[in-house]
């Protein structure tokens, strides 16, 4: 296999199959990869603009029937004293608090909860936009959708329509882990399974709401497995209806073990910044059809971030007022606005604030 001649392919943005992509992974040197996606970035995304957001990650509920053994936040529902359910009241201050720091958006999150059907959701929504008309709503994700469709006894697009109907205004990639079966079988054995994930994008692309995909990797998944999973997301973005939305962004994180299940059984994360930026560059090299590839500063920190936007990141992510299922496994950078903007200028880019559309946004605030 010529090294140079899946180059040439990538940067004619045609798609690298698995062998090709995987030899690159494996084979090509760090500073080749993170010059060819960088030149692929500036197809996708020209310009010298590192996009940023200001958004809160606030959970639904910690309650959860997954049990994935990569996540120390969830309770079981019989831990009465340890579960509970976000209230109106707690929304409304965490909101206030939100906009009082230019932010746009609520990252709503939780579990598969067993008693949180399709009417909890639509009555949350639906007051969440009553008392918050301008307030975008970015949550669940595929395995909530399929949860919540499951216990509600509707099918997958049914219940996509009625949340839609009732304020869910984009869909997080979150639950895709690696979209490998055998994989999911280890870490999170009654989430829904790789398949299912796929099919509720593939849903929500039809009915053209915005969605992001994501990958956690460096757990027990293989490099085939990685390089996999990035061709199943390029594979379903190529099926999105012409006009559509489609997968807006790809972020790709690194698994912390602090206190996991995962962890217990002897499944340690090992964060290498080099395998980081390496995964970066795949990504974008890759994903030829997904024009926005996020840095994880959460997971990775702020060097390593600042690394990544010269191998093929765009965007750094939201300064995330408040988040806490990955800060519960050992996650512990943070940002505030003007740390982020600054972090952008050190790395030689130029911040704007953006929506979950990335499309730009004033800042109001210090700079």
């Amino acid at each position: 296999m010529h090294i140079e001649n899946i180059y040439r392919k990538a940067i004619e943005l045609q798609p690298l199959d698995v062998e090709e992509a995987l030899y690159i992974y494996e084979n090509a040197s760090l500073s080749e990869l993170m010059l060819l996606a960088d030149n692929l970035r500036q197809k996708h995304v020209p310009g010298n603009i590192v996009t940023w957001q200001i958004d809160r990650n606030v959970n639904i509920t910690n309650v959860c029937i997954s049990g994935c053994k990569f996540c120390n936040f969830h309770c079981r529902p019989s831990q009465k004293d340890k579960a509970y359910i976000t209230t109106i009241e707690q929304y409304r201050q965490k909101i206030d608090e939100t906009i009082k720091l230019g932010g746009d958006q609520l990252l709503l999150q939780g579990g598969l909860h067993p008693k949180l059907g399709i009417e909890y959701y639509e009555n949350l929504f639906s007051e969440l936009k009553r008392l918050y008309p301008s307030v975008r709503l970015h949550a669940l994700g595929a395995p909530e959708v399929f949860h919540i469709a499951r216990i509600s006894s509707l099918d997958i697009e049914t219940t996509l329509k009625r949340l839609i109907a009732a304020g869910l205004d984009s869909l997080p990639g979150a639950g895709a882990e690696i979209l490998d079966n055998d994989v999911r079988r280890r870490i999170s054995p009654a989430k829904p399974n790789a398949d299912q994930w796929l099919d509720v994008m593939r849903i929500a692309h039809k009915l053209n709401l915005p969605t992001s995909a994501t990958m956690m990797y460096g757990h027990v998944e293989t490099p085939r497995q990685r390089i996999e999973h990035l061709i199943k997301i390029r594979n379903l973005q190529a099926e999105v209806p012409p006009g559509h939305y489609g997968f807006i962004a790809f972020i790709p994180w690194i698994f912390r073990s602090d206190g996991t299940q995962l962890e217990k059984e002897g499944v340690v994360s090992n964060f290498s910044p080099s395998d980081y930026i390496r995964i970066i560059s795949v990504s974008r090299i890759v994903l030829n059809n997904i024009h926005n590839i996020q840095a994880s500063w959460l997971t990775v920190g702020k060097q390593t971030a600042q690394i990544a936007l010269h191998a093929g990141a765009n965007d750094m992510g939201s300064i995330m007022i408040e988040e806490n299922v990955v800060s519960s496994a050992g996650a512990s950078n943070s940002f505030d606005a003007a740390g982020i903007q600054q972090a952008i200028r050190e790395a030689g880019f130029v911040p704007r604030l953006r929506d979950q559309l990335y499309r730009f946004r004033d800042y109001k605030g210090t700079v």
